[in-house]
């Protein structure tokens, strides 16, 4: 019964990422900037992709030495 959960999860996740992606918008006619760029959507996110995947790293570390604890 544990293996269909974690199939179950990993499909629902796996749809959902694909089905709630969301594609750029279309460049507008004639060459115009418009007001984020040349056609590029405004992304904040970027700024912190390497903070973010230093957070990421560090909650694996984490929750990975609280197991191995707990089973001890």
């Amino acid at each position: 019964m544990n293996s269909i959960n974690k199939t179950m999860l990993f499909a629902f996740l796996t749809v959902s990422a694909f089905l709630s992606a969301q594609s750029s918008p279309p460049a507008p006619p004639g060459g115009g900037g418009g007001g984020v760029g040349p056609g590029a959507p405004a992304s904040p996110i970027d700024m912190y992709v390497y903070v973010l995947g230093l957070v990421a790293v560090l909650l694996i570390a984490y929750y990975t030495k609280k197991v191995q604890k707990k089973l001890a």
